[in-house]
């Protein structure tokens, strides 16, 4: 940082001549090159994060990691992944319906095929706009099966719900749109290559 002196006046301190730097051409390209960067990166670490997240479910689900599925009741043991969750519903307009879901091979199959495809796709980053519309409706099933909105369950006791509205699956379908809308998978994944593939670039959906 210079100091610029000036002959005909006298000796002392004097502020930065910053607003020269401020605007320089080659100042501007870089800072927006690197925020750019630094927005690409950000964007391909939430991707990945959140890929995790989906394929970690599928791997605890299928076999029994101890985590959310205890061991011996996974789903290669014979265990129902959707049993458990949709059976336990006692709230909102869907109640009976996901009470008869509970269990049915269809309904495993397709929530689980659900969890991996949406976990594959965000981590590779290929894909990503199918995958954030499986996965906002997934999120949406899940978010009518928690129901936010109730104070009391079907049975009158306390439902514990913190807000009426917005909930972390809302949040998950948010991201996925997000990440699907910014391409964030050519960053850190497989986008660009996936982007020019002849099938994908005839439809552009699958992008």
């Amino acid at each position: 940082m210079a100091v610029h002196e000036h002959p005909h006046r006298s000796r002392g301190f004097h502020l930065p001549h910053v607003r020269r730097h401020r605007n320089a051409p080659g100042s501007a390209v870089s800072a927006g090159t690197d925020a750019h960067t630094a927005r690409a990166y950000a964007l391909a670490s939430l991707r990945l994060l959140t890929g995790f997240v989906f394929l970690w479910a599928f791997l605890d689900k299928t076999f029994g990691l101890g985590y959310a599925t205890a061991s011996g009741k996974a789903w290669i043991d014979g265990g129902s992944p959707t049993k458990g969750f949709l059976g336990g519903v006692a709230a909102g307009p869907m109640e009976a319906t996901f009470h008869s879901w509970a269990g049915d091979a269809w309904a495993d199959w397709l929530f689980m095929l659900g969890l991996l495809g949406i976990g594959v796709a965000l981590t590779t980053g290929v894909a990503l706009r199918f995958a954030a519309l499986a996965g906002t409706v997934m999120m949406a099933l899940m978010w009518t099966a928690e129901w936010p909105p109730a104070q009391h369950l079907s049975d009158g006791s306390p439902s514990m719900s913190t807000n009426p509205f917005a909930d972390y699956h809302l949040v998950y379908a948010l991201i996925l749109i997000a990440l699907a809308a910014a391409s964030a998978g050519d960053t850190l994944g497989l986008g660009r290559r996936w982007a020019g593939l002849p099938f994908v670039g005839r439809n552009r959906w699958l992008r």
